[in-house]
């Protein structure tokens, strides 16, 4: 019997002299990152702050019990929405105590106006037993012990620590998240590479209003649809172009 003869390992063939080199899939050049010159940051908070020199968040709140449920009220949700839900709600369990008291049951009622409200019914009713069982009804002033309560993550810590304590926090909601990549004023992927941006070139002395006037200004001013640069106070230092010129009388932005 013959033995088989294995075949020839398979040899990539070389292009001839005559043949042109196989091309090369062009590489896609990532676009350039434009910042906001540190030296125009402050300039460009100043300009927007004008007029408000001591801002404050547009929900509604009479201590730090009801700032910390309006701002878990507020997840996806508009802060009028909240603000006309809200009175019901603190009229009937104004403190920890009588909110757990109240239960998600009792809390469903006064918040269906608002989305989600089932979850947020019972992570409001669970928050205010912990703060009852575990800081005697008060708020915390520590972000570890609030964001071990339910319903309560970065995002609302920041808001309690900033507004209620006077820490310089940076809560970035989709407002400031968007007007830091447009600007150039803290360019990010993801909400904490903007929050710690924000708070790595924000001069320390305007760290914590300025949590306030990037939010009212994106809100009123830089929207999400068309950002209306032609009134924007800092347009002189903001990096966005083109930017879009004041619409034609007679027409609504």
């Amino acid at each position: 019997m013959l033995a088989k003869i294995p075949p020839a390992p398979h040899k990539s063939r070389m292009p001839t002299a005559t043949e042109p080199p196989p091309k090369r899939r062009p590489t896609v050049p990532q676009a350039r990152v434009r910042r906001m010159k540190t030296a125009d940051i402050r300039p460009f908070l100043e300009a927007i702050s004008a007029g408000n020199p001591e801002p404050r968040t547009e929900l509604h709140y009479a201590d730090p019990f009801s700032l910390l449920v309006a701002v878990v009220l507020s997840a996806q949700t508009t802060d009028a929405a909240v603000n006309k839900a809200t009175p019901g709600l603190f009229a009937a369990a104004p403190t920890p105590a009588a909110m757990a008291a109240l239960g998600a049951e009792g809390i469903g009622p006064h918040i269906r106006s608002i989305g989600l409200w089932q979850s947020k019914a019972r992570n409001v009713a669970a928050l205010a037993e912990l703060l009852v069982e575990r800081h005697g009804g008060a708020v915390p002033a520590e972000r570890e012990a609030l964001e071990a309560l339910p319903g309560v993550g970065r995002k609302t810590a920041n808001v309690v620590l900033n507004e209620i304590f006077g820490q310089p926090t940076m809560a970035v909601d989709t407002h400031i998240f968007r007007l830091a990549n447009r600007t150039g004023l803290a360019p990010g992927k993801t909400v904490r590479e903007v929050e710690d941006g924000l708070v790595r070139r924000i001069p320390p002395d305007l760290l914590r209003r300025a949590h306030h006037w990037l939010i009212l200004h994106g809100r009123y001013v830089c929207k999400a649809r068309q950002p209306e640069c032609w009134r924007c106070p800092g347009a002189q230092w903001c990096v966005f172009t083109p930017k879009p010129a004041a619409p034609a009388r007679g027409r609504r932005a």
